[in-house]
C-alpha cells in the first residue's frame, strides 16, 4: 500500500509531542513536514517544541517551519496552565541541531501540497496556519485532499462552555478552513475525552523503562494536577494523538458526516463548532465527518505499545 504524504502543524505541547512520536511510524502515512503555530503556548516554544522533540526521537532531518506568531483577528490565548511555561509540562530537551528553517509555515505547505499526490494535512493546533494558507493560495483546495483537525466540540465545551481551545484561540481561521470546500475529518473533544489516559495507564506508562514512555510521565505531571483541579478527573486526554494514529487504526472511531460552521460574533459562544449532526437537513453542505466514538481500550492499547517503542 502506498503511504499517505501528509503534514503535520501543531501548536507543540505535551500532547503534540506524542503525536509527532505517533506520526513517525505509522505504516499507512508519512509525515513530510511539520509546522508550528502559537496555542498551547507562544511560537517561539512551540517552534523549538516540535524540533527539539523530533530531533529526541531520533528524527531531526524532519524540516519544521515557523508559522503563525497571533490569531488572525483575536488576542492570543495559550494553555500554560496545562503545558507549563515551555509547553513541555517543564521538561527541558536538548536543542535540535538541525537546520533552522525560516520559510513560512503556509509557502512550505503549499510547496509540499503540489508535490505530492493524495495529499493531507493533520493540523492539531489553532488554525492560523491552514487559514492563510487557504488565503495566500486559493487553489490549495485541488491539491490537498482532506484536512484531519484536532479541534472543536459537537457538545458542550471544555476551554469556553461550547468551545474547545484550539477553535477558541482562533475562531476566525477555523471557519476560513471548515468553509474552505476541504474535506474536514474533526477529531474534537467529543471522542479525545474518551480516550483519555486513566490513572492506571499512567501508572503502567510511568513504570515504563523506555525512552518515549519516560518522557510522557515527566511531561503529563502537570497537566495531570491541572486536570485534577479544572475538570475533577484523574485521567489526562492525549487529545492530538488521536487523529495522527487514525491512518493506521481507522476502525477504533465512528463519526458521522454532517455541517459545520464556527461562530466568529458570539460574546458567550465564539469559538463553538455548530454542527448539525441532530438534523442533517440544516446545513446544505456536509463539510467535516465528525468524529464521536472511539474503541477507548484498543486506542489504549496501541498507544502504549506506541510509547514503547523507543
Amino acid at each position: 500500500m502506498t503511504q499517505i504524504p501528509f503534514w503535520l502543524d501543531t501548536d507543540t505541547g505535551v500532547d503534540d509531542a506524542f503525536a509527532l512520536l505517533a506520526a513517525l511510524y505509522l505504516k499507512n502515512a508519512e509525515m513530510v513536514g511539520a509546522s508550528a503555530v502559537a496555542g498551547n503556548v507562544t511560537h517561539d516554544k512551540t517552534f523549538r517544541n516540535a524540533r527539539n522533540v523530533l530531533a529526541y526521537f531520533g528524527h531531526p532531518e524532519i524540516p519544521v517551519y515557523p508559522g503563525a506568531e497571533q490569531p488572525l483577528e483575536i488576542p492570543l490565548q495559550t494553555a500554560a496552565y496545562i503545558h507549563g511555561n515551555n509547553g513541555l509540562g517543564g521538561v527541558i530537551l536538548p536543542d535540535s541541531d538541525a537546520p533552522v528553517e525560516t520559510k513560512p509555515a503556509w509557502e512550505a505547505i503549499y510547496e509540499a501540497a503540489c508535490a505530492h499526490e493524495n495529499f493531507e494535512i493533520v493540523a492539531v493546533g489553532p488554525l492560523t496556519n491552514i487559514a492563510i494558507l487557504i488565503q495566500n493560495h486559493p487553489d490549495i483546495k485541488d491539491h490537498v485532499k482532506q484536512i484531519r483537525i484536532m479541534g472543536g466540540v459537537a457538545q458542550g465545551g471544555t476551554w469556553s462552555v461550547c468551545g474547545e481551545f484550539n477553535i477558541c484561540v482562533d475562531p476566525h481561521a477555523a471557519e476560513i478552513v471548515f468553509q474552505s470546500g476541504i474535506p474536514i475529518m474533526m477529531f474534537g473533544i467529543d471522542v479525545t475525552m474518551k480516550a483519555s489516559v486513566e490513572k492506571e495507564d499512567i501508572e503502567a506508562i510511568e513504570a515504563m523503562t523506555s525512552k518515549a514512555g519516560r518522557l510522557f510521565a515527566d511531561c503529563m505531571d502537570l497537566a495531570t494536577i491541572a486536570n485534577s483541579e479544572r475538570f475533577g478527573r484523574t485521567a489526562v486526554a492525549v487529545h492530538d494523538v488521536l487523529p495522527v494514529l487514525s491512518y493506521d487504526y481507522p476502525e477504533l472511531f465512528n463519526g458521522v458526516h454532517c455541517g459545520v460552521h464556527v461562530e466568529t460574533a458570539g460574546v458567550i459562544t465564539s469559538g463553538m463548532t455548530v454542527t448539525d449532526i441532530w438534523s442533517a437537513k440544516k446545513y446544505p453542505e456536509k463539510n467535516a465527518e465528525v468524529m464521536l466514538e472511539v474503541d477507548r481500550e484498543a486506542f489504549i492499547r496501541v498507544f502504549k505499545g506506541l510509547l514503547a517503542r523507543i
